[in-house]
């Protein structure tokens, strides 16, 4: 994010401070907007983490039925007397997989319009 912000030219809030704005108003009127893009990515690889988080909700939860994604999946491996079942685990593969490619899917028309919009021309 740091990095994202450093590149916004300080052009844009030279040019509000003439206008009079404050700065609280450039922030939200100049470099909110085109941050959009950044703050999504940043959004969708925190959802990514905390979706696939494994260890640390192994550690705190104790009851199944609060069990996360990831773990509900390690349990579809079975027993040692059963042995693993692939059609269940890859039907719960597939389903936790779905909503992160949902989401990235509807997020990346964020990144395009962040790239054709970001405030710097010619």
């Amino acid at each position: 994010m740091r990095q994202f912000f450093r590149t916004i030219p300080l052009d844009l809030e030279d040019a509000a401070r003439l206008d009079g704005a404050s700065t609280f108003r450039i922030f939200l009127t100049i470099v909110l907007p085109l941050s959009k893009p950044a703050l999504v990515t940043v959004a969708i690889f925190s959802f990514i983490a905390s979706w696939n988080d494994f260890f640390y909700p192994l550690l705190y939860l104790n009851s199944e039925d609060k069990y996360t994604v990831a773990i509900g999946v390690a349990n579809f491996q079975g027993s040692e007397r059963v042995g693993p079942q692939m059609h269940l685990l890859m039907a719960a593969a597939f389903l936790a997989t779905a909503p992160v490619l949902v989401i990235f899917f509807l997020a990346q028309r964020l990144f395009i319009r962040g790239i054709v919009f970001s405030g710097i021309k010619g």
